[in-house]
């Protein structure tokens, strides 16, 4: 991220040594215009490498499946490919779950973590621009010391005074400022991918918790049809109409569906206080699912398929990734200019005076300045050091760049592999529950004519619980790999 201001190269180091001038008239502006265009000069460039965006260890497309052919957008440009991407608000087509994430986002406590570390990203930016200027101070002394005959003599001063401002020639203070900028970047950048995963974890616990709802809702239906054959088959072993056998398993599907319904309440309770969490508070009554909601549709706007690669750039995860190894580059220019003298400037203006009672009514007006140029001789290697330290830094951070990348390419390809078999899985699912819910009214009809043991029919119901309970969680399924998707592609 190399800055260049001067069209010439780098301006000759000045001397170590120090000069201190102390005059009692004003100085002519002619005399300070070189020392003003030095000072405006300073700082205007940076030993920083030039920061390019790195190449992308992915493919250049997204994966597309074949059954999602039909909805792909083929030879669309990269940029409108990510303006299609919709936003929360229209990826969500529930009204309920869109004031449950607009709750969400007034009043998660991570969400308002991340915010705070914006604002000191913003601060600490702040200060590192404040270091390039000068601290004025407004500044009394007092002294008591022997003139060149040997008398002493007090000596009272008031004025202003500037102690050791680094100009920054090299493009230390520049780098160390560019670097802070780029924190502040990926401050944000961290928000938002904050935002975006509470609002994709809020979507997933509301569908969680409806499907659990519904789960529970088969559980009791299926607790009170077996507590209904379990007293059936109690009076038939009275009468020696079942075995011991036909009891005992009438017991066992009895428990069983009993377990079932404890382990679902269970569930529905811990995925309403993880609700409330995410929510940061307590939740509107209405606001909670309703069992039945898990098979709405539609629930979530269609995500664009057939998209370039280049659409993951746009994640906030990357954008952070890529903005601290923004950073990381600044701080190799940082470190560099170690290598050259650091200069500071040092001086006051203001009355000087024998008399502290005419400090303000007689005393002089008297400047002093004074520079200094401090450059390492030898320093064991620590600069060359601190300049491998900050390669090294920016390495890391440029492989995490790249796995950032390559983490959300994993992402995206595997929710849109999913996109099409979750739900040709649901269909299979469904046409298997139609057969199952036949076979057991056959059964019960077979039953009730005396053509079936009363174990068929039990089975006939465990086989209908288990079908009807293994489409309830496919259709959460495909509804967590939709979420998933419009997450994975930065939302």
């Amino acid at each position: 991220m190399s800055r260049r201001c001067l069209a010439a190269s780098t301006p000759a180091v000045p001397t170590a040594r120090a000069s201190s001038r102390r005059r009692s008239a004003t100085p002519r502006p002619g005399r300070l215009l070189p020392g003003l265009a030095l000072l405006l000069l300073a700082g205007c460039t940076s030993l920083a490498p030039e920061y390019r965006r790195p190449a992308a260890p992915v493919p250049a497309q997204l994966p597309l499946p074949a059954a999602a052919a039909a909805s792909a957008v083929p030879g669309a440009p990269a940029g409108a490919a990510a303006a299609a991407l919709p936003g929360w608000a229209d990826f969500v087509q529930d009204e309920r779950l869109r004031r449950l994430v607009r709750q969400a986002l007034a009043g998660n406590r991570d969400l308002r973590v991340a915010a705070l570390a914006v604002q000191r990203a913003q601060a600490q930016l702040g200060l590192t621009e404040a270091d390039r200027w000068p601290t004025v101070n407004a500044a009394f002394s007092a002294s008591r010391a022997p003139n060149s005959s040997g008398a002493q003599r007090n000596s009272f001063q008031l004025g202003l005074q500037v102690s050791g401002w680094e100009i920054d020639f090299f493009g230390r203070l520049r780098s160390l400022g560019d670097a802070a900028q780029a924190q502040l970047l990926a401050s944000e950048a961290g928000r938002r991918s904050a935002e975006l995963a509470l609002v994709a974890a809020l979507l997933t616990a509301d569908r969680s918790l409806a499907a659990d709802q519904a789960v529970l809702a088969l559980a009791e239906r299926t607790r009170a049809s077996r507590a209904e054959s379990l007293r059936l088959a109690r009076l038939r072993h009275e009468v020696g109409a079942a075995s011991q056998l036909e009891l005992q398993t009438a017991l066992s599907l009895t428990a069983q569906a009993e377990a079932a319904v404890a382990q679902a309440s269970r569930q529905v309770a811990q995925d309403r206080h993880a609700l409330a969490l995410l929510v940061g508070g307590p939740v509107d009554e209405a606001l909670w699912p309703a069992a039945a909601a898990v098979a709405a549709e539609p629930v979530f706007a269609d995500v664009p398929v057939g998209l370039d690669s280049a659409v993951l750039l746009r994640r906030p995860d990357v954008a952070q990734a890529e903005q601290q190894l923004i950073a990381a580059n600044a701080n190799i220019g940082a470190a560099r200019a170690a290598y050259f003298p650091r200069i500071s400037l040092t001086g006051s203006a203001g009355l000087v005076s024998s008399e502290l009672g005419t400090l303000l009514q007689g005393g002089n007006f008297a400047w002093t300045l004074a520079s200094q140029a401090v450059a390492a001789i030898f320093d064991h290697g620590r600069v060359r050091q601190g300049v491998e330290v900050a390669t090294v830094n920016r390495d890391i951070a440029l492989a995490q760049y790249e796995k950032a990348v390559q983490a959300a390419f994993r992402e995206s390809a595997d929710a849109l592999a999913g996109l099409a078999t979750w739900r040709g899985q649901i269909e299979a699912q469904q046409r298997q529950l139609d057969a199952v819910r036949e076979i057991a009214r056959l059964t019960e009809l077979r039953w009730r004519g005396g053509a079936a043991s009363e174990l068929e029919r039990l089975d006939a119901e465990r086989s209908r619980f288990a079908a009807e309970q293994a489409l309830i969680q496919l259709r959460l399924a495909e509804q967590v790999n939709r979420i998933g998707l419009w997450k994975a592609l930065g939302g």
